[in-house]
């Protein structure tokens, strides 16, 4: 059967993100393997119209991929019947303003995270699409990562037994700015403009640990900025205001307890940008973005503590590698052609804007923690 083409309108793509994994790794990628495959077999291929500031950048992209659809006006395009589905990757501080007014005209919406500055706001959003009737989710591009695919299989065939703890280590290190230019744009480094490592961080960790784990019940954190003062794009120094480091502790349902590090004050010393590692009374795994390694209980070997003598235990050389067996495509893109499924065909997909909001609660929970020393609760979110 034949399917119309899906029109997506794509607004912030002239960002790095919005750019990279989602105009040219997804949606540019579906169209040029010739749509989405359906559950009987069909396709169904979308046709973005691209939406943004800068006049100049979106017809250059238009013309790099063979796209005819841009503007600057996203109020113009709202109303095109057309175009039923909504997507958003600007800058959190104005995207809950552009979601609201997409889910107002209609729009089935996909969306980064988080979906708003605060969790209210987000609580907001998706009442809103709820009583819009309106198809909504959010990306959980981790999920979809290789390494935590495996981690995930891992869990779910029982391989670790009864899991006892998480350890996440996230980071790298980003340059100020003063001498080599900063890897990362200077708005993550101020909390007026949206910034903060927490805000970014923690509503991918969320979803992560629930997912995997369990659901987040409580947190301890604490906050830093470690660098107090960056250079922005064009050389000028500025203060930060926002975090640029967490520190957590996250007791989840089961009692399973999580420590995951965030930090953009980090050299690297692991193998990949982040790592997990999972231990369980049946085994231990450490998961990355592409890797993942095992050590099962059986042939755990026993470490004695003598600081008296040079260690020479080949400790990596003692795990195993955990295969794909299957093709494992950009995550970025699978979760979009699970939710043009869903869009379509009300295929599954869980990742909606409740979820978002479960992130952002953590974050603010994180943050109330950092200033008062306190561990928090964190109560179960209902609309």
């Amino acid at each position: 059967m034949a399917h119309p083409a899906l029109g997506v309108i794509m607004n912030g793509v002239t960002g790095r993100m919005g750019y990279r994994q989602h105009l040219a790794r997804s949606v540019v990628a579906i169209r040029d393997q010739g749509g989405v495959l359906l559950s009987d077999g069909s396709r169904v291929q979308l046709e973005p119209l691209l939406v943004g500031r800068d006049e100049r950048k979106l017809a250059e992209l238009a013309q790099r991929h063979g796209l005819t659809r841009w503007t600057t006006d996203l109020h113009s395009v709202l109303g095109d019947v057309d175009f039923p589905v909504y997507f958003d990757a600007q800058l959190t501080t104005v995207r809950e303003r552009s979601t609201a007014a997409a889910i107002d005209a209609g729009k089935h919406v996909y969306t980064e995270k988080p979906t708003a500055t605060s969790l209210s706001g987000a609580l907001e959003l998706a009442r809103r699409a709820q009583q819009a009737g309106v198809k909504n989710g959010v990306v959980h591009d981790k999920l979809y990562l290789p390494g935590l695919r495996k981690l995930r299989r891992l869990v779910d065939e029982g391989f670790f037994g009864r899991i006892l703890s998480v350890r996440g280590e996230f980071g790298y290190w980003v340059f100020e700015g003063d001498g080599q230019p900063p890897q990362r744009p200077s708005w993550n480094y101020r909390a007026e403009d949206g910034g903060g490592i927490v805000l970014d961080m923690l509503c991918h960790w969320n979803y992560v640990l629930e997912n995997l784990f369990g659901r987040v019940e409580a947190v301890t954190a604490k906050a830093v900025t470690h660098i107090p003062q960056r250079w922005d794009e064009r050389g000028e120094p500025y203060q930060a205001t926002a975090d640029d480091a967490a520190y957590g502790i996250f007791e989840l349902s089961g009692g399973v307890i999580a420590q995951v590090n965030s930090s953009w004050c980090v050299r690297v010393h692991r193998d990949e940008l982040v790592e997990f590692q999972v231990d369980g009374t049946h085994g231990s795994a450490v998961a990355g973005l592409h890797r993942c390694v095992v050590q099962p209980r059986v042939v755990t070997p026993m470490p004695v503590w003598n600081p008296d003598l040079v260690d020479n235990e080949p400790y990596r050389e003692q795990w195993h590698e955990v295969p794909a067996n299957a093709p494992m495509e950009n995550g970025f893109k699978s979760q979009w052609e699970e939710f043009v499924r869903h869009v379509v065909e009300d295929a599954p997909h869980p990742y909606d804007f409740l979820a978002g909001a479960r992130g952002l609660r953590l974050a603010e929970a994180a943050l109330e923690s950092s200033a008062k020393g306190a561990r928090v609760e964190l109560a179960e979110l209902l609309l």
